[in-house]
């Protein structure tokens, strides 16, 4: 069923990578705002009764009969995509406390609804796009480490309750490997080293891994940066973080060269939603940052992220092409 899910998201991604390659991106300035509330509300009804349904700890997916849906996948190109118009139309108010207002009131419906299914390593994933955006576009300094000190304060806070105690024993077990609560927590990082490790330079083989047989949890998901190290060793994992740097330097070149604001912040977030969640999966997986249960971009096994992952990339593509004829027109 999750293969069929995949091969799903595979083929109509495939089909959105076409049309957000050849939509004019400046489309999207003009429906950001009605993209980003279908969004909030696709991500409101996960709490649905019937409707939606718990998963892997959170109330995060949609039945919709034929399949099933994670409706805050596309919530976060739909959060960058209000984030780049936002600030683009009101680019001359960046250096005053106005950009915080803005920022806030693109952030609250993300956050509320995220937080409650919940889902910390999605609202991560959203907070970094669009407040990569928020830079871009010419914040100040001291707004934007006065906005991190504040998060990381909410977040400790919220680890203390009961609801969200899971945060704290992720990061107890992250610092304290140790402790009892990594007896549970820490399982996944430890058979994710222990894949790594036993890869080698030049891995098992594919194929030919052993940890993903009972031992490594979501070996095509969340887990399979491991996997991949295993099979092709070093020299693989190695090589596909490479790809997601170069991926990145290309996706600020795009932004850099974009014909407008509004196409350089957009590719600037677009860039670091699908970069930043790669390497954040791979770091949680070589145990250099606690457990987020983001998927690797392109990669892991869902439908879902695999959609938006590649309708996000024919956007910036589009943006690509639209700089490239308007160097050729003034050439």
């Amino acid at each position: 069923v999750m293969f069929n899910h995949f091969a799903l998201g595979i083929g109509l991604g495939t089909i959105l990578f076409l049309i957000g390659y050849a939509i004019d991106y400046t489309l999207w300035r003009k429906l950001a705002p009605f993209v980003f509330v279908l969004a909030l509300v696709a991500t409101a009804l996960v709490f649905v009764p019937g409707l939606g349904f718990e998963h892997g700890g959170g109330r995060r997916w949609l039945d919709l009969g034929f399949a099933t849906a994670q409706p805050s996948e596309p919530l976060k190109l739909a959060a960058i995509m209000a984030a780049a118009a936002y600030f683009a139309r009101f680019k001359d108010r960046m250096e005053s406390w106005q950009s915080v207002a803005i920022l806030g009131a693109l952030a609250i419906g993300p956050i509320t609804l995220l937080a409650l299914q919940p889902d910390f390593g999605t609202l991560g994933i959203v907070l970094i796009s669009i407040g990569a955006v928020f830079v871009a576009a010419g914040a100040q300094l001291r707004y934007i480490l006065s906005i991190i000190v504040a998060a990381i304060c909410i977040l400790g806070l919220l680890s203390l309750t009961p609801k969200y105690a899971y945060l704290y024993e992720r990061i107890d077990t992250f610092f304290n490997p140790e402790s009892q609560s990594a007896l549970h927590e820490g399982y996944q990082i430890r058979q994710s080293l222990i894949a790594v490790g036993s890869g080698g330079m030049w891995g098992r083989g594919y194929g030919q891994g052993v940890q993903k047989f009972t031992y490594l949890p979501e070996p095509m998901g969340d887990s399979i940066f491991a996997v991949v190290a295993e099979e092709f060793g070093y020299f693989g994992g190695g090589a596909l973080i490479v790809l997601f740097l170069l991926l990145g330097i290309k996706g600020l070149n795009i932004a850099a060269r974009a014909p407008d604001l509004f196409g350089g912040l957009l590719a600037v977030g677009i860039s670091v939603y699908l970069v930043g969640e790669a390497f954040i999966n791979i770091a949680a997986m070589l145990g250099l940052m606690p457990l987020t249960g983001i998927p690797l971009t392109f990669i892991s096994q869902g439908g879902s992220a695999m959609l938006v992952a590649l309708a996000s990339a024919g956007i910036l593509l589009n943006i690509s092409s639209r700089a490239v004829r308007k160097s050729k027109a003034y050439a």
